[in-house]
């Protein structure tokens, strides 16, 4: 009998942890690396020669709305096609669980589903769901507090009265014992943005109390950011739970170059308590349509629309041209709809991407009809165009702000490194041609340079397509916890 299950011959290995790379065989066994080094031949069922490409852990996306995805597109080919093994759901307060509405939900929950998507009254339905039917990738799960809110509230417009706030807390306590791994919050929306800071700092100590995460679209991004900042550190600290500021950012040109003080203000809050931060490497945001937000961006090109889908793909003012109208009155005649606003500098965004705490995610939605090209370019680019072309970092630093480093701030135990008794979550790609190939004006390419993807020590993606094969996981906080505790 073979001792292996696999073996990668001859690869480059990369291990997640941003120590440089070198040559090595890493051999497979069930569902776990089991061997990294001179493996004899003839010890695999399965031996491939992978001719000196890297492999590397599966690159973990720790900012998604694949909530739906999950279930409605299992193959996952927009996050397979770019190496992603690992998918954290549930972001800017938005997560299909626990919520079962009886009418459309109002935006931004559309981004994700509408009102049959929302249906799993339980987090554990939602998990049972993907276990019944797993997709193709694994997948960790977060509570939107917009969500609860919904279900919690009848008006939106004001804060949670404290009847209101127990309901939630019991609905939150509720999806971490069933596996939740914590709490995000999108108060930029208008869900939650009458939600006071006292309000979210008493969900965030339900998700503390049982380690927990607690991740943040912030109130604002543009002329208020030091101060959307300062609250979410203050209600991390009041809940006693680890905070990630989501795709962090400054938007407006009037804020262009203001990462020189933000970094500076995070990096200070870091030293004071547990404190990340995510970005994705574009210029360009992407939610639902707002005509202020509009305003502000440079350029707003229409990713979706209930009401004049034809219009997706297109640039908002060549659509209030052919209207005739303003604005306003287009944004309204085109609602509810998405769309991606040019609004950032690049310099603010390589400051980002450069700044050593930064994980990625790619924040892409993937039910738009004309999506972000974040959605299939992400990670390549990051390694492409950011860490070879121009040189912002090394490969193995790059592949350690997508791997290792997210796996360790979401409590994603035995991932993200290539280490014997590791999951098998693998990535194996050519580093002189990897790149992103997704545009604004074709935004669902697939990345370049991806060889194979396998999770959980199958393959899930190969010869630039995804294989039948949907060995993912839902990963439960507390069989995280476990495995955990075992290794102590």
């Amino acid at each position: 009998m073979s001792k292996f299950d696999i073996v990668f011959r001859n690869g480059l290995v990369i291990d997640g942890t941003g120590s440089s790379s070198y040559q090595a065989d890493v051999g497979l066994k069930n569902d776990k690396i089991a061997e990294i080094g001179n493996i004899p031949v003839g010890f695999g069922n399965l031996e491939h020669e992978i001719n000196e490409r890297v492999i590397a852990p599966g690159f973990i996306d720790a900012h998604t709305h694949d909530d739906r995805a999950l279930i409605s597109s299992p193959d996952m080919s927009a996050k397979a096609s770019q190496g992603v093994t690992t998918v954290i759901t549930g972001n800017c307060g938005i997560s299909l669980a626990p919520l079962l509405l009886k009418n459309d939900p109002p935006p931004p929950l559309d981004l994700i589903g509408n009102q049959k998507d929302y249906k799993f009254n339980r987090m554990d339905d939602y998990l049972t769901a993907l276990e019944a039917n797993p997709p193709a990738l694994n997948a960790a799960c977060l509570v939107g507090h917009s969500t609860l809110r919904v279900g919690a509230m009848d008006d939106l417009t004001k804060p949670a009265n404290d009847r209101e706030i127990e309901n939630m807390r019991k609905s939150l306590f509720a999806a971490m014992e069933d596996g939740a791994i914590g709490l995000s919050s999108g108060t930029f929306y208008p869900p939650a943005a009458a939600a006071p800071s006292s309000e979210i700092a008493l969900l965030a100590e339900e998700v503390g109390k049982v380690g927990g995460i607690y991740t943040t679209h912030m109130r604002d991004e543009a002329d208020n950011v030091l101060e959307s900042i300062e609250e979410s550190v203050q209600i991390s600290q009041a809940g006693q739970v680890p905070l990630v500021i989501s795709h962090h950012k400054v938007t407006g040109k009037s804020n262009h170059g203001r990462t020189r003080e933000t970094l500076p203000f995070i990096l200070d809050a870091m030293k004071h308590g547990e404190v990340g931060l995510d970005v994705y490497p574009y210029i360009a945001a992407s939610s639902i349509l707002l005509a202020d937000r509009a305003k502000n961006s440079e350029r707003v090109q229409i990713t979706w629309s209930e009401t004049l889908p034809d219009q997706a793909g297109r640039d908002l003012s060549e659509i209030a041209r052919d209207m005739g109208v303003g604005l306003d009155e287009t944004v309204a005649r085109l609602s509810p709809a998405g769309a991606v606003y040019f609004m950032m500098d690049e310099a603010d965004v390589q400051r980002v991407i450069k700044f050593p705490h930064t994980m990625i995610g790619s924040d892409g939605l993937p039910h738009d009809k004309h999506p972000h090209p974040r959605l299939w370019g992400t990670f390549p680019r990051v390694l492409g165009y950011y860490a070879r072309d121009i040189g912002l970092f090394s490969l193995e630093e790059g592949v350690r702000r997508m791997t290792s480093l997210t796996a360790d701030k979401f409590r994603l135990t035995n991932r993200g490194r290539l280490a014997p008794g590791f999951y098998a979550d693998i990535v194996i790609f050519d580093p002189e041609q990897i790149e992103d190939t997704a545009t604004f004006e074709n935004p669902t390419t697939p990345a370049a340079g991806i060889d194979r993807v396998y999770v959980n020590g199958v393959e899930v993606w190969q010869a630039g397509k995804p294989t039948v094969n949907r060995p993912g996981r839902a990963l439960r906080r507390q069989e995280l916890a476990l495995e955990k505790q075992s290794q102590i």
